[in-house]
């Protein structure tokens, strides 16, 4: 790995945040791509930073102008299909214009190429444009790293510490991926600044099963922490189709379904990563279930 220019889209978001400041810290030129609208105290805090702010509206023409150079588009954004399909549609173009060798898309999350279609509204956005991305004459490189690990309390709560219960549909032996943003942002920039890397790379910061989350919870707490089986996988698909009735929410990026969706396709062992390509950079520090969990039962 040498001294990489790396454009990068969702720098002000929690995740492309992360993201940035560890190309930089790696060695990385970071090109952030920032929007008109974006307030005088973000970039003057970004500069400071170290970033190079380049402004887009996301028009195919300001977008080639700044990948021009670059050995690396990474993605960050998040949305629905204006932003997944059409924005970072008009990005992965602009690198292909300007002869940007490499593009990592917006994928972050558990493997939506072994799932069903038609059963995740996210996942089917973000194979949709999968498609697009393969038939691109760019070299592509997706992350695919679980669940964040924020989505143990939070979004489709699984550990629930008010009640010492761990929530779970279908079989509590399941195995889950969890990884924290830190650690995806990690391997992330070393992806980036990777001339080879493959098309696919598949993390896991920790793996546990409903019943083993409940286990380390109980000695991590010193509460006894019991499973909960909320129902079967169909059940659950049931219970996604009444709600998405009931309080649809078509334009939320996160409605309580879609965390439903993710939740099935993570329980029903659809979405598991497998293998791993956790050493591919040497990277030893993961942050592993035990430590995931005492940071959120101590919060």
């Amino acid at each position: 790995m040498g001294l990489n220019t790396v454009v990068l889209a969702g720098v002000t978001g929690d995740l492309g945040g992360r993201i940035g400041l560890q190309l930089m810290h790696k060695g990385g030129l970071v090109r952030a791509i920032i929007r008109p609208t974006t307030s005088n105290e973000i970039r003057r805090t970004l500069q400071a930073q170290g970033f190079e702010c380049v402004e887009s509206s996301y028009d195919l023409a300001s977008l080639t102008a700044l990948c021009r150079g670059a050995d690396c588009v990474v993605s960050a954004i998040n949305g629905l299909e204006d932003t997944i399909i059409t924005q970072q549609g008009a990005l992965l173009d602009a690198a292909v214009a300007a002869g940007v060798p490499r593009f990592i898309p917006s994928d972050f999350s558990l493997d939506y190429t072994r799932t069903q279609p038609g059963q995740n509204r996210n996942m089917d956005l973000r194979r949709l444009f999968r498609a697009r991305l393969n038939a691109a004459p760019i070299q592509a490189t997706s992350i695919l790293n679980g669940a964040f690990s924020t989505v143990l309390t939070q979004d489709a709560p699984i550990l629930l510490p008010k009640w010492n219960r761990v929530l779970h549909w279908g079989h509590k032996s399941q195995m889950l991926n969890f990884t924290t943003k830190n650690d995806v942002a990690d391997f992330t920039a070393d992806a980036a600044l990777d001339r080879n890397s493959p098309r696919d790379l598949r993390i896991a910061g920790g793996s546990a099963s409903p019943q083993e989350i409940a286990r380390i919870a109980s000695q991590l707490s010193g509460k006894k922490y019991r499973t909960i089986r909320a129902g079967s996988i169909n059940t659950l698909s049931w219970a996604i189709s009444l709600i998405k009735t009931v309080a649809p929410s078509p334009h939320d990026i996160f409605p309580a379904w879609q965390g439903m969706q993710y939740l099935r396709d993570m329980m029903s062992g659809r979405g598991l990563l497998t293998p791993l390509d956790n050493e591919r950079y040497g990277k030893k520090d993961w942050t592993n279930i035990e430590t995931m969990l005492a940071t959120l039962l101590i919060t």
